[in-house]
């Protein structure tokens, strides 16, 4: 079905010319899931765009032959091209809010490509547009078709972004990391739907991702890219069980699993001893009845119902379930950027939940409990350096100025790893990992003896992902922190932290050591989301 021939891509930028891609060549034939795994710039996204012919405007294919079934995409015009796309070779892109258009029901933007390929008219485009999210198990699909992106769930919008990709029947599907930021049943459910319609459907796909477990649980064939270069392809089982090239067994040893310590997520030459972390008896903060409910146009809406639990000073705690189960929603209350309906935020015995969020920003407890963000580029201020991100909490909360402040910033950037002369940079000049670290070291600035994680790492690449946790572990030992570490990766959770809290529907349904939870969950809810974590094969030794 396609057929890649030394494939060259290449962008013109004010430095002269960069290869994305340097001479890749693979066939897919039909009916096959290809999988296209490597990190961030190895070139993965770019090959999809080059295929459907969606580079930017300072990009070229250079050299190659991309050629799908019998059509030359590259001497293609463009005319052509866009009778293809969609209704030939569809793509799921990898953040659907981006992806729809925000002002427009999503039922219209199904029908604009059915009726842009002439698979609808207009007086059974509506129902047909329907039948699509009926086909991706959207429930109650006519309301739905009325609804604007922003009243959708992350999941909801993913489902609408892959019946777009789906409405016109399709012979090749392309998904660009289409379960970045969703939850793992979320990520299962939609992944499972997406395997089920292409199957059924007689389809090809091609899944670009950097999760192994997810590229070997849905795939039939995988391809590492590094550097915009092919280094090792293979079956899943038998390529990531024993991988040949450095790259690839990098890749697969990066990856949290079952078995494995926080340490050996690093290569061999960068392990070192970690230092012991103390967990005092002592109480640091008591949730008791925490409760938080919104007012609804239909009545009251309980994000958080009634949950207690206890984290102690040196303690952290792994607060885990799928998207709306409340877990942002109580992150917020701890932090203090929310007021809770009712219940008690006891910080060393002190009820913070009787001080209005509003006001706790300039009490003196502020600095002593901080939050390190989802989204590392979002959580910074495009306009400042990342000196000025750094400086911006002690300037506000203590009396550093002048040459103190700047050795503590520097100070800062040494802890955690981030080099000094990254420090005079924005963040759109910092790659995600170091964006990851300057979010960090904002949040540690002020000493906090509570750090609330929220999904610090979903984003980032295994590599740059195992040198976070690796820094956190080391800050949590060196600095005695408590952590509370918000997560849908149970692998990761069962590494960093010592108790785990499940939550769903804004209640808590388990709690307890990880290893008793994780091993023995009681609660069937539990057991659903281990179940739905893919798993990576464990590699054998080096070849």
């Amino acid at each position: 079905m396609l057929s890649i021939k030394d494939l060259q891509v290449a962008f013109r930028t004010r430095k002269g010319e960069v290869s994305a891609v340097r001479g890749i060549s693979f066939e897919l034939a039909r009916g096959e899931r290809l999988g296209i795994v490597g990190e961030s710039g190895s070139g993965k996204s770019v090959t999809s765009y080059a295929l459907m012919r969606i580079l930017d405007a300072n990009g070229r294919i250079k050299a190659g032959d991309a050629v799908y079934s019998g059509i030359d995409l590259r001497k293609a015009a463009e005319r052509d091209m866009r009778d293809l796309r969609g209704r030939e070779i569809s793509m799921i892109f990898q953040n659907p809010r981006a992806a729809l258009n925000p002002i427009r029901k999503v039922g219209h933007q199904i029908e604009d490509v059915l009726r842009q390929h002439a698979r609808a008219t207009r007086q059974d485009a509506r129902q047909k547009a329907i039948a699509a999210l009926e086909a991706v198990k959207i429930r109650d699909a006519e309301a739905r078709y009325d609804a604007y992106p922003f009243e959708l769930s992350g999941g909801m919008c993913q489902r609408v972004v892959c019946a777009i990709a789906l409405a016109c029947d399709p012979k090749l599907m392309i998904m660009d990391e289409p379960t970045t930021g969703l939850d793992i049943t979320t990520q299962k459910a939609v992944m499972d739907l997406v395997d089920e319609l292409v199957t059924a459907r007689g389809m090809s796909s091609i899944l670009i991702t950097h999760d192994l477990g997810l590229a070997s649980e849905y795939c039939d064939r995988i391809v590492v890219m590094k550097d915009g270069q092919i280094v090792e392809e293979g079956a899943p089982q038998l390529l990531l069980s024993a991988p040949q090239h450095p790259y690839t067994r990098k890749l697969v040893d990066a990856t949290p699993r079952r078995g494995v310590t926080i340490r050996e997520l690093l290569p061999q030459e960068e392990r070192r001893p970690l230092a012991p972390h103390v967990v005092a008896e002592t109480p640091l903060l008591e949730v008791r009845n925490l409760t938080k409910t919104y007012q609804g146009k239909s009545g009251p809406v309980h994000a958080v119902r009634d949950i207690s639990f206890t984290i102690r000073e040196g303690q952290s705690v792994g607060l885990v379930g799928e998207s709306g189960c409340g877990k942002s929603t109580t992150s917020a209350m701890l932090v203090r950027l929310l007021d809770p309906t009712s219940g008690q935020l006891l910080y060393r015995g002190e009820d913070l939940a009787q001080m209005p969020a509003a006001d706790f920003a300039r009490n003196p407890l502020r600095g002593k409990i901080q939050m390190v963000f989802q989204d590392a580029t979002d959580s910074l201020n495009p306009r400042h350096t990342s000196r000025q991100s750094i400086a911006e909490p002690l300037k506000r909360m203590t009396d550093l100025r002048g040459a103190a402040l700047a050795a503590r910033v520097e100070e800062l950037a040494s802890v955690t790893g981030l080099p000094e002369h990254l420090l005079d940079r924005f963040p759109h000049q910092l790659s995600g990992g170091q964006k990851a670290r300057v979010g960090i070291a904002r949040a540690i600035a002020t000493e906090p003896d509570f750090l609330i994680l929220d999904e610090p790492t979903a984003a980032l690449d295994v590599s740059i992902q195992a040198v976070a946790l690796n820094l956190l572990a080391d800050l949590r030992a060196r600095l005695g922190m408590s952590y509370l570490f918000v997560s849908h990766d149970l692998n990761v959770v069962r590494m960093l932290c010592d108790h785990v809290i499940v939550m769903k529907g804004g209640e808590i349904v388990d709690a307890g050591p990880v290893e008793q939870v994780m091993d023995s969950p009681s609660h069937p809810y539990t057991r659903e989301l281990l179940e739905a974590a893919p798993q990576v094969p464990i590699p054998t030794a080096a070849a």
